[in-house]
């Protein structure tokens, strides 16, 4: 059986489109698994966060984050490499350093936006 264009194009389209929620919750899940991970991403060693066991003071509490940075590239850069923006500051880069992927700091950024 051969779809015509136009229904394949349709059917295509649902599918990108519904996958989009979808794939930022299971995103924003892995960031909260990494931002958590005392191995890994390790927030909770400075941050309070929300649902967080234990956390640490140093640095300051993460909430109402997306309100705070409305623009996610800036997370990202932070995540990245914070000694660019604020060379006194005690973050590590977690990009720089090859701590966290990319894909890695991408799911946290999901996470935090949901803060």
């Amino acid at each position: 059986m051969r779809l015509a264009p136009a229904l394949l194009l349709t059917s295509l389209i649902g599918i990108v489109t519904s996958a989009g929620p979808v794939h930022a919750q299971s995103a924003a899940v892995e960031g909260q698994k990494l931002a958590f991970d005392r191995g890994k991403g390790n927030c909770l060693t400075c941050h309070v966060i929300k649902g967080g066991d234990l956390p640490g003071t140093i640095g300051p509490e993460l909430k109402d984050i997306k309100s705070k940075f409305p623009d996610r590239n800036e997370l990202v850069a932070i995540l990245n490499d914070e000694t660019k923006r604020n060379p006194q500051t005690v973050m590590p880069p977690f990009g720089r350093n090859r701590i966290l992927t990319e894909q890695e700091i991408n799911a946290i950024v999901d996470f935090l936006q949901t803060l």
